[in-house]
């Protein structure tokens, strides 16, 4: 009699002994389990001390202890600073670190049980010039002094398409970064979108700023080199969907007033990963 019925049929059957319904997991039940990693995460980054943790930071408070003493107190070494923005789960700081052992290196990024791997990494291999800061981007200024700063990576960012003032190459940010950045120094963008590539070429272009590298197709370029072959979690799924990498570098200036781009470029057709993405 059972040969045509569903399971739900012979489920709601009160004759049937032997059906044994599947469980799963509730979301309740799964959302308890990722924010118990999470609090472990976070518990575990307080023992480390490559880490400084100031989110709760906002534009009126006063400055960090750390600002303009990175290298003489937290690195411990008067070497080159460069900051990756929106760092992830720190990959590219940390192999940076690696290549670069005459240079610093911070990660930044809001998210701190992203920023535990590549933390955790970096204690366990003993790289000791690679450190991290959990805090917002827009207040960076509360963080490092001016000059302070020789480098800056922004890789992978959101591109934010619907929001200018939020895209970590605006002018707006480009006025924070400056108020860090060395003279000379450079700001070096590595992405997924056509989007924020095209964006940024304007506005650099707008700007009047040198431009150092620019290719819109990285891996067929000849830019690539050790530093610009490391390849995040994220870089590496876009890669896997064959979407070309765009890289552009470029030098700030520090006295003119700057300039949004006053042009139409195409939005990207395709979704991006979400940036919660786990491996």
């Amino acid at each position: 009699m059972w040969a045509s019925a569903s399971k739900n049929e012979i489920k709601r059957s009160v004759g049937f002994i032997g059906y044994r319904p599947k469980i799963k997991k509730s979301d309740n039940q799964k959302i308890a389990e990722v924010g118990k990693n999470k609090l472990k995460k976070f518990a575990e980054m307080e023992t480390f001390t490559n880490v400084v943790q100031s989110p709760m930071q906002h534009p009126g408070q006063a400055d960090h202890e750390l600002k303009g003493k990175w290298n003489t107190e937290f690195f411990k070494s008067n070497q080159p600073l460069t900051l990756e923005l929106g760092c992830g789960k720190g990959e590219y700081s940390v192999s940076q670190a690696k290549f670069n052992p005459l240079k610093n290196f911070i990660g930044v990024d809001i998210k701190g049980a992203r920023m535990w791997k590549g933390a955790k990494l970096a204690v366990e291999q003993g790289i000791t010039n690679v450190g991290f800061l959990r805090t917002s981007i827009e207040i960076i200024d509360k963080f490092f002094a001016e000059g302070e700063v020789q480098e800056i990576w922004i890789t992978f960012p959101d591109p934010q398409m619907k929001s200018t003032r939020r895209r970590l190459t605006a002018t707006n940010f480009m006025e924070i970064y400056r108020r860090i950045l060395a003279p000379g120094g450079i700001i070096h963008l590595k992405t997924d979108s056509n989007f924020q590539y095209q964006y940024t070429l304007e506005m650099v272009k707008e700007n009047g700023f040198e431009i150092v590298a620019n290719t819109d197709n990285l891996y067929q370029s000849e830019l690539l080199d050790d530093v610009l072959s490391i390849q995040t979690f994220y870089e590496k799924q876009w890669r896997e969907r064959g979407i070309d990498i765009k890289y552009l570098a470029f030098k700030l200036n520090h006295n003119e007033q700057l300039r949004e781009p006053d042009v139409e470029i195409e939005k990207d057709p395709y979704r991006s990963f979400g940036r919660s993405a786990r491996e």
